[in-house]
């Protein structure tokens, strides 16, 4: 499964990195970057987590 993140949208709360930190990671300014976008196994799982909790809603599974 992929997972995307528009930077431009993002808010620097951090949730993806509490969540999902083998996933998500931040940059020097706090916006989310995304560490591998092709995720499997507990990691989907993780990652649904980050996703359901990020406020501005600038994470989701890509097709």
């Amino acid at each position: 499964m992929k997972v995307a993140a528009d930077r431009e949208v993002c808010i620097q709360a951090g949730n993806c990195v509490m969540a999902a930190g083998e996933v998500f990671d931040q940059d020097d300014d706090g916006i989310v970057v995304v560490l591998t976008d092709e995720v499997r196994g507990e990691s989907i799982d993780r990652a649904r987590d980050a996703i359901n909790l990020c406020p501005a809603n600038a994470l989701r599974f890509a097709d």
